[in-house]
């Protein structure tokens, strides 16, 4: 049987314009740290953004963060040990239904 992995979610609050997802996403690639899940959208006016990072829980978590308080277009870093990760798995699992759901009525 396979290991659970300790995950965590980091909350930022971004600018909202066009690249800011792959700055961040591009960081976590060039030092090979995987992202488990993402969940993004605009707040208030639109002008910024949250978004939500399932990060597996490990000793280069802390340098993560420190690299992520560098980027410019970041505003606000929070590690979020206290949210419920499983929604990642319960968006999917619904993403799926809905999917199946779309095909089957089609016919």
């Amino acid at each position: 049987m396979e290991a659970t992995k300790a995950n965590t979610i980091i909350e930022l609050t971004v600018n909202n314009h066009a690249g800011v997802m792959s700055h961040i996403t591009g960081l976590f690639s060039r030092r090979g740290y995987n992202l488990e899940g993402i969940i993004c959208g605009p707040v208030g006016d639109g002008s910024v953004s949250r978004m939500y990072l399932l990060v597996e829980k490990n000793a280069r978590l802390e340098q993560m963060i420190k690299q992520l308080e560098k980027l410019y277009d970041i505003l606000i870093v929070s590690l979020r040990e206290d949210y419920d990760h499983t929604l990642f798995h319960r968006l999917h699992d619904l993403i799926i239904k809905e999917k199946n759901r779309a095909k089957y009525k089609e016919f």
